[in-house]
């Protein structure tokens, strides 16, 4: 048996922890600017009320940001980079990036950046910015993207030439964790550039605003150290996180300043002190010495920076070192300093090394480990506090008044302070529910404590409202993201168990119970016709519908496949949870039988209403105001979902549940009699039970559309649309007005939903990766003996479990190098991405071009895109 590694005991240790942190991690932002919970605005215009010019010099509220940063949990204290490359306007503080308005497509992050490494347990962290060498160009970017069209693809900043010929730096910033109170800070920057260029470098730590906010909040303190020898240092004071030493290296240059708002350049009115949140740039960058003095001088504040000035050659690195630090230390540099970063490393190597499988090729490996990566550095503290939020805070001034039946007002018990896994630091600095799901399968496989903290998180009472809903996003916490909470938290109870041997049956325990209320709440709430066909709206999958299912037009019914489909498997996810407890505590085999004849109903309901027997697939039903029902004739993922209600229930576990296979056996029976469809309920050889939506027959069906490349099946994975709408768009007349759905691969042409995804034909990997696992499930029951083409037409028949590992190659081939290097995410930007320097650096986007998979919309969004790591490792462990 392999010796456990130095971080895998790390994880454990910390799993022991009532919360599974540590005290220092990637938890600052690096987008705090344009959020809903910063915007006090009347008209609920957070992009315009905050935007990116105010940012640094206006004080945050809920929380902080800063560019490739850590904080304690609780973001009291926070540590970030700043740069200036002697030619940019401000300092390079925060990541830029267009405001929805702003983008053709949306909002979108205008840099280039990349999470290099991470540990569970954030013992070392790497990651890289590209800082061009010419002025930062955000005119050009915003004007130019404002000119263009939806139908015109979007103007990036590799598309500007700024990083041309290599004339750009590459920054690289490293913590390497000696222990909980002692975190060493390793910047190292290379020219990569023809000609020597200036780089000037602030690592700065300060300390998030409080008490400008919050009464009787004691104001912390960040004062000089003058007596270090051979070092600088500066000693933070914080009422809350304690005493702590930032040492650096010895610089002539070294700043400090207040966390306050500049109300002068914002709003005319005179500063009582020139010690503001943007005295930095202002000394720096507009070349006030007199200014720069007063910094200089100043012996306390909130924020401080020692300033680097280098100058590199050609191909120079050069490194900046520091040290934060709970006591004082005699050598905070040096041998010491340098063996932490290189045990880090090594120890870093030895996790990742064990968690591959040993055949796993090099390529595959840097793919997976810098997937978990990013997923481990979007790691995020969030606090929003509605009831203050929508009061206002003592001494300020009040919300409008149209705060109060605004955007989620009626989550008045929503009071967030929490880490948690989100989808991006920039584009998406706020948690999804259904994204936070899929986030915690990869994350079991590194820290399984912390993936089940986070779903039990979502359904604590201060984030579920008392009615049984969980929050959806930021941006109105009201919308309805599909139910794959039971999903989560069952395959993380897998996961752990398959590969640490640990049955975790007290997590399931906890987590059924509140997905009792929550499913309730589905029951109720969306089920309009009272006959199990569920509605919801979009359902998290944004413009897929030929119309926009969150507003539908007046006096019509949608019912929807996809929300039925989804009540189907949260049925029988539960189910499963609960013949799982029922092995170590028989109480709950009578709400298995529960979630069994729900599952039934459910089935019946969508095989009967919602089956196309012309079309062989299944559509949305419209009932409008006036004329007769209509099935909505669009093939995509909302027919494709039924697949993914499907469990097998060996015949082991079988033997102790008396009673609920007989009840199962009176329910098929009785509703043969009653001449009711039920769903496909079978008995293979070995005395296994097959659970599904769907018969074998019309999964068949389905799969010959699905596996058709002139359909679904595209280089990258199973298309969100079909294919067939690009020759055949669909149209439908409602009340008068007319509606159209067509086939589009890449960037969305539709306003709908901001604009910013598009679910009308790329690739998304949520839905592919539950594909992936139903057709594993269904091979479980029908081994060899349900074969099918893949591609359809091909002559070459599979079994399913092949064509589920054949689509999950198609995934993980998005990433991977071919023979010339090219890399199919990076699409047109390949011949950057084959320059020396970043031959190994791979962007995790949200979605992928339907036809040549090249990564689409939010560029960093390792998220659910993060489960392409699972996928590298599926075969290593039997988990489902």
């Amino acid at each position: 048996m392999t010796k456990p590694s130095a971080e895998r005991l790390r994880v454990e240790e910390a799993a022991k922890k009532t919360i599974p942190l540590a005290k220092w991690g990637p938890y600052l932002s690096e987008r705090q600017w344009g959020t809903v919970r910063e915007d006090y605005s009347a008209n609920g215009d957070a992009w315009n009320f905050f935007p990116h010019d105010h940012a640094r010099s206006r004080v945050y509220r809920w929380g902080e940001d800063g560019l490739g940063g850590i904080s304690d949990r609780r973001q009291n204290v926070c540590f970030a980079l700043a740069l200036w490359n002697h030619r940019d306007g401000i300092l390079k503080e925060r990541l830029f990036g267009l405001t929805n308005n702003e983008g053709n497509h949306g909002e979108d992050v205008k840099e280039l950046y990349y999470y290099l490494d991470n540990t569970p347990t954030h013992s070392y962290m790497r990651m890289r910015y590209k800082y061009p060498q010419a002025p930062f160009p955000y005119g050009w970017l915003v004007h130019e993207n404002g000119i263009r069209n939806r139908q015109e693809p979007e103007f990036e900043i590799l598309h500007t030439g700024v990083f041309e010929e290599g004339r750009y730096f590459d920054v690289d910033v490293e913590y390497a964790r000696k222990s909980d109170n002692d975190v060493c800070i390793r910047i190292t920057v290379v020219n990569q550039g023809l000609d020597p260029a200036p780089l000037t470098v602030l690592p700065t730590l300060w300390c998030r605003n409080r008490w400008a906010f919050e009464p009787n909040v004691e104001k912390p303190t960040i004062n000089r150290r003058p007596d270090a020898p051979h070092t600088g240092l500066a000693q933070l004071s914080h009422p809350k996180t304690g005493q702590y030493f930032l040492y650096y290296e010895p610089t002539d240059t070294a700043l400090l300043t207040e966390n306050e708002t500049n109300m002068k350049r914002l709003y005319g009115v005179p500063n009582t002190s020139p010690f503001v949140k943007d005295a930095f740039h202002e000394a720096i960058c507009q070349d006030d010495d007199y200014l720069l003095q007063l910094l200089q001088e100043n012996q306390s504040g909130t924020k401080f920076a020692p300033v680097y000035a280098l100058t590199l050659q050609p191909g120079e690195s050069q490194s900046v070192c520091l040290r934060l630090v709970n006591e004082l230390i005699l050598k905070p540099f040096g041998e010491e300093f340098q063996q932490v970063f290189t045990d880090r490393v090594r120890e870093a190597d030895d996790f990742y090394r064990q968690l591959a499988p040993a055949d796993t090729t090099t390529d595959r490996l840097q793919i997976m480990r810098q997937a978990l990566a990013g997923m481990l550095w979007t790691k995020q503290y969030y606090h929003y506090d509605i009831p203050r939020w929508l009061q206002g805070d003592p001494g300020h001034l009040p919300p409008p008044p149209e705060r109060v039946l605004g955007r989620n007002a009626r989550w008045e018990h929503l009071n967030n302070e929490d880490v948690l896994s989100m989808p991006d630091k920039w584009e998406y600095p706020w948690y999804a529910a259904w994204d936070l799901a899929f986030h915690t399968v990869p994350l079991a496989m590194v820290d399984p404590a912390f993936a089940k903290n986070q779903l039990i998180l979502l359904m604590r009472e201060w984030y579920m409202n008392p009615q049984g809903q969980m929050p959806a996003y930021e941006w109105n916490f009201s919308d309805v993201n599909p139910p794959v909470h039971a999903w989560g938290a069952l395959s993380v109870y897998k996961i752990e168990k398959a590969i640490y041997g640990n049955a975790d049956i007290q997590f399931l325990k906890r987590a059924f119970q509140k997905l009792l209320i929550n499913f309730t709440w589905w029951a109720n709430r969306h089920d309009d016709e009272e006959n199990n066909i569920f509605g919801g709206g979009f359902l998290g999958l944004d413009n897929i519908g030929v119309i926009n299912r969150s507003h539908l037009p007046p006096g019509t019914l949608l019912e929807q496949a996809d929300a039925t489909a989804w009540m189907g498997m949260y049925a029988l996810n539960l189910m499963d949870m609960a013949l799982e407890i029922t092995r170590y505590d028989p109480t709950f085999e009578d709400v298995a039988t529960k979630f069994y004849e729900h599952f039934v109903l459910i089935g019946e309901s969508l095989n009967q209403a919602l089956w196309d027997e012309k079309d062989q697939f299944f559509y949305d039903l419209l009932h409008p105001m006036r004329g007769p029902s209509a099935k909505l004739e669009v093939r995509s993922a909302v027919g494709l979902s039924v697949l993914f209600a499907v469990s097998v229930i060996r015949r082991e576990k079988c033997e102790p549940l008396a009673d609920f296979l007989k009840r199962m056996s009176f329910f098929q029976r009785y509703h043969l009699e009653l001449g009711r469809p039920m769903p496909e309920q079978l008995v293979n050889e070995q005395g296994d039970i097959l659970l599904s939506l769907i018969s074998r027959d019309k999964l068949e069906k389905l799969l010959q559309v699905m596996l058709d490349e002139s359909e679904f099946l595209s280089p990258g994975g199973i298309r969100a649309l079909s294919k067939y709408h690009e020759q055949h768009p669909y149209s439908v007349q409602i009340n008068g007005d007319t509606y159209s759905i067509a086939y589009v691969p890449g960037d969305s042409d539709s306003g709908m939903f901001g604009g910013n995804s598009n679910w009308r034909g790329p690739v998304w990997m949520p839905i592919n990766y539950l594909l992936i696992k139903s057709l594993k499930k269904y091979y479980q029951f029908y081994g060899d003996s349900l074969q099918v083409e893949y591609p359809t037409g091909s002559g070459n028949w599979l079994n399913l479990k092949q064509v589920s590992q054949a689509l999950a190659d198609r995934l993980v081939s998005i990433f991977e190098q071919d023979a010339n290097g090219h890399r199919p995410v990076n699409g047109p930007f390949s011949p950057f991405y084959q320059r020396s320097e970043n031959k190994e650096l791979i962007l995790f986007f949200e979605y992928f071009h339907g036809d040549t998979a090249q990564g689409i919309g939010a560029s960093h969004q390792t998220g659910w895109t993060g489960a392409v790591a699972e996928l590298i490792n599926e075969d290593s462990w039997e988990w489902d």
